[in-house]
Formats: structure tokens, sequence, C-alpha cells
């Protein structure tokens, strides 16, 4: 089938200045043109994790055909910048217009990245309304709707411990009006500290949505024998979700941390513990769409306190160094959780009655 490629850069020495580290950087990703690995295919999607976001974003060109975030959540490595980079290969169509870009393939199906989504009022309940207003208005564009064709949103939020709830209030109000409620479905994200270029944004938000979706396409994810419902705590979200192609499956498991079904922390105070836990519910998750650990393409890691990173680092240099992934400083929207863990999985599988990818 189609190739697509995910891939996480890490820069090795973080005693270059920021200038030296964001050039490296840069040649790391032009690199990936000309490897073996990523041939046949474009580059569509970067997300630049940065130490500082106000003064690095300069150092950070876009380019045509592909769409860039920026989030300031540092590295845990001690360098000032890393980056997930998605490419994909086959034929189709790249349009860009503003902060989305438009990936239609063959098969008939349009893929939306949308990025930086973000309106700096310094007021997170204003702010969360207004990114998903301008959002909705987003994918109606494309013959879309937040309730039909939004797979993935990552919700950032500056100071998470303080402006968490307010965000979480005004998406349940947009959700509402939006037709999203425990009684339908919500969509797959991860809420997590991090902050925008422009120090006044409270809410950074980046989305991915599939127009032309077809019933049955999608799945959400449960896994009740280990994580209760979101709105059982009054958040909305879900835990993750699938979505069928004619030759593969794709499966986005949302923000988990170390929780039980009845909505508890496990092992308070225990970062290893709870990393345990937190790999049990995706795997969890993972199997009610037929896939495990093994099918998973990449990893985003979130710690709250830095000195946890050398010991989180060895497990998975361990047991999952053949996986792209990163390890981060940022807080989780509950302050006793230690960790939190987002994957994307894709396993190959027919289906004629869907789209290929």
């Amino acid at each position: 089938g189609v190739p697509e490629v995910h891939s996480i850069l890490e820069l090795t020495d973080p005693s270059l200045d920021a200038a030296a580290q964001f050039l490296n950087m840069q040649t790391a990703i032009q690199r990936t043109a000309h490897d073996p690995a990523f041939k046949g295919t474009r580059l569509v999607w970067k997300r630049f994790f940065v130490s500082d976001a106000a003064n690095q974003y300069s150092y950070i060109n876009d380019e045509a055909g592909t769409i860039s975030s920026i989030v300031q959540q540092p590295p845990l490595n001690g360098t000032k910048v890393a980056v997930w980079l998605y490419h994909v290969g086959g034929d189709g169509i790249v349009e860009k217009e503003a902060n989305t870009l438009a990936l239609q393939r063959p098969g008939g199906n349009k893929h939306l990245y949308t990025t930086q989504l973000t309106i700096p009022l310094k007021n997170e309940f204003a702010e969360t309304e207004g990114i998903f207003n301008a959002y909705i208005q987003t994918l109606r564009r494309y013959r879309a709707s937040l309730k039909e064709n939004c797979i993935r949103t990552w919700i950032f939020v500056q100071g998470v411990d303080i402006h968490y709830g307010d965000m979480v209030k005004a998406r349940i109000a947009c959700f509402e009006k939006e037709g999203l409620t425990k009684d339908t479905h919500y969509i797959a994200s991860t809420g997590i500290e991090g902050r925008h270029v422009d120090s006044r944004s409270l809410v950074l938000m980046d989305a991915y949505a599939i127009a032309g979706i077809k019933p049955g396409q999608v799945k959400h994810l449960h896994a009740p024998t280990h994580l209760n419902r979101t709105d059982e705590y009054d958040v909305t979200f879900e835990r993750g979700t699938s979505v069928d192609f004619a030759d593969r499956r794709h499966v986005y498991i949302s923000g988990t941390a170390s929780i039980n079904n009845r909505g508890e922390i496990e092992h308070p105070l225990h970062v290893m513990k709870q990393l345990d836990r937190v790999l049990e519910n995706m795997s969890a998750l993972l199997s009610e769409v037929e896939c495990s650990l093994a099918d998973v393409v990449q990893i985003i890691v979130y710690l709250r306190d830095i000195a946890d990173y050398a010991v989180v680092k060895a497990f998975f240099d361990k047991h999952y160094s053949c996986i792209p992934k990163v390890i981060l400083l940022a807080p989780v929207c509950r302050s006793g959780w230690l960790v939190e863990m987002e994957c994307i999985a894709i396993k190959s599988r027919e289906n004629d009655g869907f789209p290929c990818f």
C-alpha cells in the first residue's frame, strides 16, 4: 500500500546555542528527502517541540506543501527543539489555505491538518470558544463538521493547573451546540500544558479531520474494564478513535494517564508504576480494534517532573527502542498524574467497503 512514515527527530548536543540547534534540525529535516526510509513520500506535517516559543519562533521556516505546529513543551534531553514529522506517499493533491493543509487522497477522503489555532484574549473560556468557532468555520469550507469529521485534537493550555477547568467548560458548551454529547460521541484529544508563540494566549489547538467519511469508517474506543467515561468527571473527549480504510487501520490514542475505571488516579507519587498503568490502559484501548503496542508507530510522553526523565528514558530505551518517541516537560491536567502518553498505531487490513488510504 501507500507508504506513510511517522518520525521523531531529536538533537544530541545541548551545548550549542539556539541558532546552531535550529539550523541542525532544519538540516536533519531536509535530509529525510534523501533517506531511503522516506522514499516515495512527501512531508505533510511538522510539530516543533521547543523550549522557548516566544524567542525561537523566528528560527522555524514553513515550507510549501507542509503544515507546521509550534508548541513550547521542552524536550527533556536538554536540547532546545525536537520535531515530529509525518510523511505520506502516493498520489494526492495538496492545498494549503491559512493554517489548514488539505490532502486529497485518490480514494476520496480529504485529510485536513489544522495547526496553531489561537486567539490571544487572556481568558481561557473565551479563547477556547473562539478557537472552536473558527475551526468549525474552517471545516465548513471543506463540507465537513466537527461532529462528523474531526478525528483528533490537541489542546495546549498555558498554566494547565489553573486554566484547564475553564477550557473544559468552554469545550463542553461548544460540543453541546454541535451535537457532541455523552449520547453521541466526543473527539479523541490531548489536553496538556503547552505555550504558544504569543505569550498572551492561554489556549492553543491543533486538529485533524477527514472529509468524506463513510458510515462505519470511524470507531470510538472505551476499554471500560480499565477506564471510565470522561464525562463522568466532567471532561469531554474520547479515549481513542480508529479510522478504517480499504487497506489499513489508523488508531489515535488520546492523552492517557494512570487512571482506573472509577476515574481515580492509580499509583499516586510513583511515576514508574503510573507508567505501567498507562501502557496497560493503552493496550486495552488498542485491543478493541485488534491492535497492540506492536502496531504503534509514534509515541509522545509528557512528564510533570523533570527529575523523572532519566528513569523514564531508560525504560523506553530498554523496552520500546524501535518506536519513534519524544519525552517532553508538560504537566498533565490533574496534578497527581506524573506521566501521560499518547500514540498512533497503524495496522494493515482489508475492507473493500471503505476508500483506500
